[in-house]
């Protein structure tokens, strides 16, 4: 089977209002403990490999099989942090062991009133047969945001 070599650029927004203080939205990005305890796709996935270096130059992998489905595998490297204002990231995704995408992702935590406003933005490019997969990506990125409010919500 050939595969089509083609390019697909997608890029979206994402901004949420969290009812908790900046220093709490910022931990559960910067405090792998924390990280851990939202990030990832909860029960639908078996976790295999788990990396975590929050510093500028650091780099986080998490890999996954989801249940009687592919391998998801993620590679970041952090290229700015700025304590309680900005995280923005390089990373890369797999689909059993096929790279799929590169993205670039700024993270920003803005205090509000009622706690934070927290920006996600991203730009990826994606790879021959995962072309269209822009709306995957953006839909993933949002269930992780409602993971995210959930656990400050709920979480420890």
């Amino acid at each position: 089977m050939t595969i089509k070599r083609r390019l697909a650029r997608s890029g979206f927004t994402l901004t949420r209002e969290y009812p908790a203080p900046i220093e709490r939205v910022w931990g559960a990005f910067a405090d792998e403990k924390q990280k851990l305890a939202w990030w990832g796709a909860g029960n639908s996935m078996e976790a295999r490999e788990w990396a975590f270096d929050f510093r500028v130059g650091g780099r986080d992998v998490a890999e996954g099989k989801f249940h009687n489905g592919p391998v998801s595998r993620y590679e970041a490297t952090y290229t700015d942090i700025v304590e309680h204002n900005r995280i923005v990231t390089t990373y890369d995704m797999w689909l059993d062991g096929i790279h799929t995408s590169t993205s670039v992702a700024s993270l920003e935590f803005d205090p509000i009133e009622d706690g934070t406003r927290f920006t996600h933005v991203e730009h990826g490019v994606f790879f021959d047969q995962f072309w269209a997969d822009g709306n995957i990506r953006e839909k993933g990125t949002r269930g992780l945001l409602e993971a995210l409010g959930n656990y400050l919500v709920l979480g420890a």
